[in-house]
């Protein structure tokens, strides 16, 4: 659980960065920057022999769901969507977890569930402060898609790496990356004018997406995916809703945005509960 906790905080920076330095920057093209930019960090770790042609056909297409196609939906989703109505559509991703680990090893266990419920409570605590609104289809149609390309993706990983115990993740980490890059920079390609952008980006615009495409994106979905293998069902889905109080703190402290303390401290305690919660159930099944 501490490379999951890591990760959000990495994360919980990367919200109050993109809203200062980011937000009138093309989605697609820093979505496309992002997985270029950890695909070149992993590039050199990437040991072909590692695995067989077919996987890592297997992982490109894990990596294209995961990230390509969760980055493209959940940026596509602010054309429609008010970023509150975003937040609040956004924090269902431990529900998806939890029913695609239950999928695949057709079963049914409550107590993951339960868990995960008490997660999407606080992150709804947090984020709730008005009520959705009229939300047009198509945009809560993209963010859903896009909280289901995050959690099968991380459980599709989570599955085949349990079932590889010899394999280190940063020798076949690249082949995700790459599969997100070929999903990503053909839509950068045709729905942004990539040159025109990279020559008027400013210095800081720049070290941001730096910082987003080696650590928010490339160390943060290593690690996230490597710390996936390493706790339970019920713990990987709570844990994708720990950067919502994480990023409402940061937001607070290092960008001075006002916020609601007692909604965060609130929130944030379920959280913890439902954290604690998971733990008990990892605890059983070892």
């Amino acid at each position: 659980m501490p490379q999951l906790l890591v990760v959000s905080l990495l994360w919980a920076f990367s919200f109050g960065l993109i809203k200062t330095h980011l937000a009138g920057v093309d989605s697609a093209f820093v979505a496309a920057v992002r997985v270029t930019l950890a695909l070149a960090v992993f590039l050199p770790f990437l040991r072909p022999s590692a695995v067989g042609r077919g996987t890592a056909l297997r992982l490109v297409g894990i990596g294209a769901l995961q990230f390509g196609l969760m980055y493209l939906a959940y940026l596509a989703a602010f054309r429609s969507l008010a970023a509150y109505q975003i937040a609040l559509l956004t924090i269902v991703t431990p529900i998806f977890v939890c029913f695609a680990d239950d999928l695949f090893a057709r079963r049914f266990r409550w107590a993951p569930w339960l868990a995960a419920a008490v997660a999407v409570s606080g992150a709804g605590v947090i984020v709730a402060r008005q009520p959705l609104g009229r939300a047009e289809w198509t945009g809560v149609f993209l963010i859903q898609l896009s909280n289901i390309c995050f959690a099968f993706g991380q459980v599709l990983y989570r599955r085949w790496r349990l079932g590889q115990p010899a394999v280190r993740d940063r020798d076949v980490f690249a082949w995700l990356y790459l599969g997100a890059v070929l999903v990503t920079v053909p839509a950068a390609w045709l729905l942004s004018d990539i040159g025109t952008l990279a020559r008027t980006l400013r210095p800081e615009q720049v070290g941001v997406l730096v910082y987003l495409g080696v650590f928010a994106s490339g160390a943060a979905f290593f690690l996230w995916n490597q710390g996936a293998t390493r706790v339970s069902t019920a713990t990987l889905a709570v844990m994708n809703n720990a950067k919502t109080p994480l990023g409402v703190a940061v937001s607070l402290v290092v960008f001075g945005e006002k916020t609601d303390l007692t909604r965060l401290l609130l929130g944030g305690g379920l959280i913890v509960i439902a954290a604690l919660y998971a733990q008990q159930i990892e605890a059983r099944e070892k």
